[in-house]
């Protein structure tokens, strides 16, 4: 067994940690920006008009990269994946995206894209008590904050603390997603811009067939490329970043990181639609930035044993890939091959990413 030691006080690696909040600033400007759009036609034809644009514009990404042999980001999926796949496409794909349309046609943009938040929670919570994630005090303080503020955007203090009908449909959205990236997780390994662009092509044609037969009518050309390229840029190209964290930090932490997505939303409500800023709403978001905060300021380092495995996904030769490479595997990186893992001691900071499921 190879022992590697090192100090228990060294940096979190940080790429995964990037990828989630880059994933959040594009997904967050989407919600005002389809507040927009939604009054304009069914919210279930709008949900699948993103969606098409994620999935016809990584489905060009895909063609050019092939044809050009840029890296493919991942193993491509394999059988296996797709029970899983099929699973998040219909919470995170179909069921979600129907939900968050029809709350935002009665819900300030602004609350709707804090509440987003529950994302994050609903996330956790299931990654945390079905799939095993390791999760320690201050991520729960943090979480439990998020909630709290989120408790108090969905009060209607109005009609005697009753819950607002729209922020119940987002919440149920978020549900959907949580679901979503949970699945997700099991088959992050492979090309992430492959699982996004199948997400985006089967809900989008999905959800366009959906509303029609409900009657939508086909809206004007302008329309239809505004909500493709946004879709493209807030389904297609932030759930591409999101796979990526996934693979590096773990599913419970990038849904917190990806939490600082409903503040950009928010911010972009308030400036740009001249919504208005209420003390209900600046307490909530003092709420959720102080869990977010707990979240961006986690340490955790301790001695761990890594057990012999075999896998194939997207890796450079740092302490965890030691293996020697056989002739016909590709030596630039980061490249994709089957390597096996011997067993391993050490100590380092991590997240519970592909390597460290203790």
């Amino acid at each position: 067994m190879n022992i590697i030691k090192r100090t228990p006080d060294n940096k979190m690696p940080m790429t995964g940690v990037f990828y989630a909040l880059f994933a959040s600033v594009l997904f967050g400007v989407t919600t005002p920006l389809a507040k927009t759009l939604v009054q304009d036609t069914m919210p279930v034809l709008l949900a699948g008009l993103f969606y098409l644009g994620s999935g016809v514009g990584l489905s060009l990404y895909l063609w050019f990269a092939n044809k050009n042999k840029f890296s493919s980001g991942g193993p491509s999926l394999r059988r296996a994946d797709w029970p899983w796949l099929g699973g998040a496409i219909f919470a995170g794909g179909l069921v979600a995206p129907v939900l968050l349309m029809l709350g935002l046609a009665s819900t300030q943009a602004s609350t709707a894209s804090l509440f987003l938040n529950f994302e994050g929670v609903f996330t956790a919570l299931i990654a945390w008590f079905v799939f095993k994630e390791n999760f320690d005090k201050r991520i729960l303080l943090g979480m439990l904050v998020i909630v709290l503020g989120g408790m108090l955007l969905s009060v209607n203090f109005s009609t005697g603390l009753a819950l607002s009908s729209g922020v119940l449909l987002i919440g149920g959205a978020c549900i959907g997603w949580a679901v979503d990236n949970n699945l997700t997780r099991k088959i992050s390994n492979a090309n992430p811009a492959q699982i996004a662009c199948l997400k985006g092509l089967v809900a989008g044609v999905t959800n366009v067939v959906v509303a029609f037969l409900l009657g939508a009518k086909v809206p004007g050309a302008l329309f239809i490329v505004e909500a493709m390229v946004i879709g493209f840029l807030g389904y297609g190209v932030s759930l591409v970043l999101f796979v990526l964290a996934l693979r590096y930090i773990g599913t419970a932490r990038t849904g917190a990181y990806f939490a600082s997505a409903p503040f950009v939303g928010a911010i972009v409500a308030i400036g740009f639609l001249r919504e208005a800023i209420t003390l209900q709403f600046i307490a909530a978001a003092i709420l959720m930035g102080i869990g977010l905060w707990l979240h961006l300021t986690e340490q955790h380092s301790h001695e761990h044993e890594h057990e012999e495995m075999e896998h194939e996904h997207e890796h450079v030769h740092d302490e965890h890939h030691l293996h020697e490479h056989a002739p016909n595997q590709p030596l630039g990186e980061p490249h994709v091959h089957k390597h096996r893992h011997t067993k391993l001691r050490h100590e380092h900071a991590h997240f519970p990413d592909l390597h460290h499921n203790h």
